[in-house]
């Protein structure tokens, strides 16, 4: 699917749970959250920071906290549904608007944005373990020395995306096709999610 250019756009495009995404809009546009598209889906931001996303998925809408983690959740709807991987986000889900509180979601946005001013934030951890190259990566760079160089170049962090992102692969055919894909960006010393970074 194209990418929305605005959120009528998106909007436009989830015509199955439109009545949900209008509701939950207009409680969000209710409060100081400035509205914006990031990363395809509509976000809530405020003084430049990502508070809260909303998206249409083929059996529900989600409003995601991007630091859900530190809000109370006195009704305990807010879920990890990455547990053990996710840190900070938490999600709401809903299927129709007879599911939406607006008071509750409202609540949930002002101590949002209470966490916000008094500096709250759940910091990622960063990762210690070692970066294991897969053999396909590893090969690839012995043989090409200026994708080496460019490589080693990156941060660490960057290494061990592209580094997964091969392993994490099942089948041969697949990793190669991944390291064939991420050659070039590794030859632009780019991350392999930074075009997601700016949006």
């Amino acid at each position: 699917m194209e990418k929305p250019y605005s959120v009528d756009d998106y909007l436009s495009k989830h015509l199955k749970y439109s009545d949900v995404l209008i509701h939950l809009r207009k409680i969000l546009l209710n409060t100081p959250l400035q509205e914006t598209i990031k990363w395809g889906m509509p976000t809530y931001t405020f003084e430049n920071k990502n508070l809260i996303g909303v998206g249409a998925f083929k059996n529900h809408v989600s409003i995601w906290f991007f630091q859900g983690a530190l809000l109370k959740d006195s009704y305990k709807l807010l879920a990890n549904v990455q547990k053990g991987k996710t840190k900070a986000m938490r999600q709401i889900r809903f299927q129709q608007v007879s599911e939406i509180n607006e008071n509750i979601i409202s609540e949930y946005v002002y101590e949002t944005l209470d966490n916000l001013k008094n500096g709250l934030v759940v910091k990622p951890q960063k990762n210690t373990k070692p970066i294991v190259i897969p053999n396909e990566l590893a090969n690839a760079l012995k043989s090409k020395k200026e994708l080496e160089k460019c490589f080693y170049e990156l941060t660490l962090g960057k290494q061990r995306e592209y580094s997964e992102y091969i392993s994490t692969a099942k089948r041969d055919l697949t990793k190669l096709s991944r390291l064939k894909k991420i050659t070039p960006l590794i030859l632009e010393k780019k991350g392999l999610h930074d075009k997601y970074k700016n949006c």
